[in-house]
């Protein structure tokens, strides 16, 4: 979970979702702050001149990257709340997962989530309360704010997808 809450208020509310565990405590491995967490894990940086981002290489071909990318795989797989997260603390997130190969799903409804939601290989934008930009950044736009829906659409993309495999195949 990423939230800007303060940390006390995510690790509730994980706890109420079933993010942590009844019986999981909450440390310094699962449960982090945005600030911390970038700062642990260095940054992003440009794969092309191993400068900081933004550097000075064509901003179209910049191939950005996590800078510590052995502390972000020990933190990915222990981290379950990301508090008090900045734009830069949710990108950072999605583009580290995806340089880990994993398939990453971001939902947001403001205008500091587009990144995350344009990075991410499946962005969910909130149709009632999105800003337009979120919503132009998306990829699939729920047009009641549901998060039940995520599943739904999940649930729909798979069938079509499952039907396009099969009719291709025959």
């Amino acid at each position: 979970m990423v939230t800007g809450d303060n940390l006390t208020t995510a690790i509730a509310i994980a706890k109420e979702c079933g993010i942590l565990g009844p019986n999981v405590e909450a440390s310094k491995d699962n449960c982090l702050e945005g600030p911390d967490f970038y700062d642990r894990v260095g940054g992003l940086m440009c794969n092309t001149c191993k400068q900081k981002v933004p550097c000075k290489c064509d901003k179209k071909k910049v191939n950005e990257g996590v800078k510590n990318k052995t502390t972000f795989a020990a933190l990915a797989k222990t981290l379950r709340v990301l508090a008090r997260s900045r734009p830069e603390d949710k990108y950072l997130l999605v583009t580290g997962l995806k340089e880990l190969e994993h398939v990453v799903a971001v939902t947001g409804d403001g205008s500091n989530d587009a990144p995350a939601l344009k990075k991410a290989d499946v962005g969910f934008a909130m149709g009632i309360t999105g800003t337009s930009v979120s919503k132009m950044a998306a990829d699939i736009i729920l047009m009641d704010d549901n998060f039940a829906s995520i599943i739904k659409a999940c649930m729909w993309g798979r069938n079509v997808y499952d039907n396009i495999r099969k009719f291709l195949q025959f």
